[in-house]
């Protein structure tokens, strides 16, 4: 009888680690995740476009989105999206005019409002000397480089969105953008 009672207790300890173990060699739950286009940022919401790649957020900025080059390119864009930068929304327009040595020609800059938001959008392009390490842009200046840029005047605060890289993949990127920045809603 001793001996039975042992083996008892022996089973159920063993059935109970086996059940624990189990439990947690079970897959995960899947939980669906947010769409990787859909993003937001001072109280302002966006769909990026489906063929960027889009990076973690990290440091100073809220969403990065990598552009694949444009035939003929050697490198591709980025779109980097920051949050209160500070400065208002002219000073840093101009800032982001001032990255570009001797511009071709002279900027494009609107104002506009997009589902009930002030947006203010710049085109930009020729020798881009880049945006410095504070905002991940540095090195050597880059010749036939376009920058477009959106300003958008958020209910917390402003979003900055800033497309740059060569010419021609920034031109292949334009209508992407403008829908992106069409996207905006609160």
């Amino acid at each position: 009888m001793n001996r039975a009672r042992v083996f008892i207790c022996i089973s159920i300890v063993s059935l109970s680690i086996l059940a624990i173990l189990s439990a947690c060699a079970a897959a995960p739950k899947e939980i669906p995740p947010e769409s990787a286009a859909s993003a937001h940022s001072g109280g302002v919401k966006w769909t990026a476009p489906t063929r960027w790649e889009a990076k973690p957020a990290s440091g100073m900025r809220a969403a990065t989105y990598i552009i694949p080059a444009a035939e003929g390119d050697s490198e591709g864009a980025e779109c980097a999206v920051f949050e209160n930068l500070g400065g208002g929304v002219q000073a840093n327009i101009t800032r982001w005019i001032g990255q570009f040595d001797k511009p071709d020609g002279e900027p494009d800059q609107k104002s506009e409002t997009i589902n009930g938001l002030p947006v203010t959008t710049v085109d930009v392009s020729g020798m881009f000397k880049g945006g410095g390490p504070m905002m991940g842009q540095s090195g050597a200046p880059k010749a036939g480089y376009r920058l477009l840029g959106a300003i958008v005047e958020g209910p917390e605060g402003d979003v900055f969105f800033k497309l740059t890289g060569p010419a021609k993949t920034v031109a292949a990127a334009h209508d992407e953008f403008q829908a992106m920045i069409k996207s905006i809603k609160k």
